[in-house]
């Protein structure tokens, strides 16, 4: 008879993980596919000016924790879809876009429009969870290595990788406060 090993967690010590550093963005991968069958994890440097733009996935679900700094952060689908300034939708239910601070928890279902900027002038840190994995992981991966050229980013590279990746952008990527083509 052969002996049952256990499973064993993954621990991942301040400061490690996969550490994905451009011009554009500071991301470390703590938990990925390879470790979870549920969700991958990530930490994300938000730097001041960077808007993710209005988007929405049809099966993916994410979790944002809001570690240090500031972020405004929208999940409800508004009355009305305008192509720029998510900030100012506000939900059939009255709700507006909010100013998270540390402790702020926003959970987003397949399906939900949401956004998050970084209207101040120091960069914001957020736990960020996506389920499933490993779709989030690869990509941040894409999308980093098209910020990381530097000069404007090719908007037909942006719009593919957004289609294989469940993205519908709603409003403008921005990045250092200047939107980022196909965005």
């Amino acid at each position: 008879m052969t002996a049952l090993i256990p499973p064993e967690g993954l621990l991942v010590p301040p400061g490690h993980g996969k550490r994905v550093l451009t011009p554009a963005q500071d991301v470390t991968f703590k938990v990925t596919g390879e470790h979870s069958q549920v969700a991958s994890t990530f930490e994300v440097v938000v730097p001041p000016g960077f808007d993710v733009g209005a988007h929405v996935h049809s099966r993916s679900e994410e979790l944002f924790y809001v570690l240090e700094g500031e972020l405004e952060v929208l999940a409800f689908e508004p009355k009305v879809r305008t192509a720029d300034r998510w900030q100012r939708w506000e939900s059939p239910g009255g709700r507006r876009v909010v100013r998270a601070e540390p402790g702020t928890v926003i959970v987003v279902p397949p399906g939900c429009p949401h956004a998050f900027a970084n209207p101040t002038d120091t960069p914001a840190r957020m736990f960020f969870q996506s389920s499933p994995p490993p779709d989030h992981e690869r990509y941040f991966e894409e999308l980093l290595e098209i910020l990381s050229t530097g000069g404007t980013p090719d908007a037909t590279a942006i719009a593919d990788l957004r289609a294989r990746y469940d993205i519908e952008q709603l409003t403008p990527l921005r990045h250092g406060r200047h939107e980022v083509p196909g965005g």
